[in-house]
């Protein structure tokens, strides 16, 4: 997606402030955000008669994804994003919508199921003006440092 189609984002060239470290604070909020996800999922293993132990990778992807779907939609951020003091923002700058939240979740969950999309993605947050992994590339949303 073109750098002039985000017009509500900030500019990098002049407002680099908003955009510095934040690919290292996804990674530091991405962790947290998995140990979040893996106590919440093996939390929810005893309701399931501990059948939930035989499926649990697919459990905390069905976790993850409504985790970060309602954290995406309250916030923009999910806890660790808020953790690391960043937030995802659309393209008009403005906070992530109910339905832009549930695209982010699906298009972060078909990356994390694919490993080469997961790879394409890390290397466009280290790559792109505005540090936009995959999913953001093509919804054109892009994750900033939280404005004080």
């Amino acid at each position: 997606m073109a750098s002039s189609t985000l017009t509500g984002l900030p500019d990098p060239a002049r407002n680099a402030g908003f955009y510095a470290g934040v690919p290292f604070k996804r990674a530091v909020a991405w962790v947290f955000d998995m140990v979040l996800i893996g106590v919440l999922a093996a939390l929810i293993v005893p309701f399931t008669a501990f059948t939930g132990l035989f499926f649990f990778p697919f459990l905390m992807l069905v976790v993850g994804f409504f985790y970060r779907w309602f954290t995406l939609s309250g916030g923009s951020a999910t806890w660790g994003m808020r953790l690391m003091s960043i937030e995802l923002r659309e393209a008009d700058g403005g906070r992530f919508s109910s339905q832009t939240a549930l695209l982010h979740t699906l298009g972060y969950s078909v990356s994390v199921a694919m490993a080469l999309l997961q790879l394409i993605s890390v290397i466009l947050m280290l790559v792109t003006e505005r540090g936009q992994g995959l999913t953001d590339v093509i919804l054109g949303t892009a994750a900033l440092n939280r404005p004080a």
